[in-house]
């Protein structure tokens, strides 16, 4: 099973990006996508970012996995 988490691009050096999901600071790969920039939000399986997600939706969804996560 895969679960999309959202991650958000904090450095671009050529085609690899530092992303960060929750504090927790990945590598991945941008050769799949064009148009990425810091600050962008994408969805990364097996290290590479596979789709570039709209902030807003990307915060939702951030949003709700905290909300269950902490459900009882």
């Amino acid at each position: 099973m895969y679960l999309a988490i959202p991650a958000k691009v904090t450095k671009i050096d050529g085609e690899m990006a530092t992303i960060d999901v929750g504090g927790v600071t990945r590598s991945a790969s941008l050769m799949l996508l064009t148009d990425v920039a810091v600050g962008d939000y994408v969805i990364v399986h097996a290290g590479f970012a596979i789709h570039k997600v709209d902030p807003e939706e990307a915060q939702e969804s951030l949003k709700l996995l905290r909300e269950l996560a902490t459900a009882e």
